[in-house]
């Protein structure tokens, strides 16, 4: 890519859409294409053609998907099957048809075995049965990948894909209900500071393991892999298997981070961990081998990522509490 290569970036207002925009803008890339939903429904097909034939972007990135956490996804699997099938396909397919030079296509941990051997590499998907409550969302990622590899092999097209761990940072979701763990921990913690609350309880023992990414190395990474030579990621990949890992490739345990939230906030009170409460799967760490070998690794630490985070919260939502 250059300065003045025409960039499409699927799902801008997103967690990771705004992080790799943001990513882009602060290295100089100015030629940005980006739609709203009601802008551009990429659910319909005549819709992303008629966006893809005027605009004809030079390079795309797919972070556009419907999200969400276990009770929606156990509500919803036909939506979250359908929608993010037709947004991919209509998105990759759209790219091959107005000669896209590069796409990357944005995956989920999820897509791997719910029994695999820790640390996740690469070569574990399709290799066993995947989590029962998001194994819509995870078939449609994993379509994702393999959409982009046929189109590849067929087409001789340059798409690439990658898969996160745990995501947080500037843009998450605080919903009291419908958060993931760091965002509605540090809303937790910050509530409880307001009110003078003597405790702050964490559901589970706080020993299983998880690894989480700061969403600005994140983009980074995407830009990184985005970036490289064709040959180049050719080389460290396989026609076949071609996704990459992005993540620390550290991990910790949720009572560890738990605390360190309990710091960045400044609750003073106690930290109590209800263990009538499920704990879930006991560790899920990404084998980042992969994209470390193509000179890239994650350099915010969890501490550092946390304090951003809990900053932007504070800008952005605490006067709404």
């Amino acid at each position: 890519m250059n300065k003045n290569s025409k960039i499409y970036v699927a799902g801008h207002a997103g967690l990771v859409g705004s992080a790799i925009v943001r990513k882009l803008q602060n290295n100089g890339f100015k030629n940005l294409l980006l739609r709203s939903r009601s802008e551009l429904d990429l659910g319909s097909q005549s819709k992303v053609r008629s966006f893809f034939k005027q605009e004809r972007p030079d390079f795309v990135f797919l972070a556009a998907a419907k999200v969400g956490g276990i009770h929606a996804n156990n509500t919803y699997p036909a939506e979250f099957i359908y929608d993010n099938l037709m947004i991919e396909a209509n998105v990759i397919d759209a790219s091959y048809k107005n000669e896209v030079q590069r796409l990357l296509f944005l995956g989920s941990s999820c897509i791997y075995p719910r029994a695999v051997e820790q640390p996740m590499r690469e070569d574990a998907l399709l290799t066993g049965g995947l989590e029962p409550t998001n194994e819509p969302y995870a078939i449609a990622k994993i379509a994702g990948i393999k959409l982009c590899e046929s189109y590849n092999r067929q087409y001789g097209t340059d798409y690439r894909s990658v898969m996160p761990t745990n995501l947080y940072g500037p843009g998450d979701n605080f919903h009291p209900e419908n958060s993931h763990v760091i965002p509605a921990l540090i809303r937790r913690f910050h509530e409880a500071k307001i009110k003078g609350e003597a405790q702050v309880t964490v559901w589970g023992s706080g020993k299983p393991m998880r690894e989480f990414l700061h969403v600005d190395d994140m983009a980074s990474g995407c830009l990184h892999i985005m970036q490289l030579e064709k040959t180049t990621y050719q080389a460290n990949t396989n026609h076949m298997l071609s996704h990459i890992n992005i993540g620390t490739g550290k991990d910790c345990t949720i009572g560890e981070m738990a605390e360190t939230i309990k710091n960045v906030v400044g609750f003073e009170g106690k930290l109590i961990f209800d263990t009538s409460k499920p704990d879930g799967t006991r560790r899920k760490l990404m084998d980042v081998s992969r994209i470390n070998s193509m000179g890239w690794k994650a350099v915010i630490t969890l501490e550092k990522g946390l304090k951003s985070t809990y900053n932007w919260f504070l800008e952005t939502h605490e006067k709404r509490l």
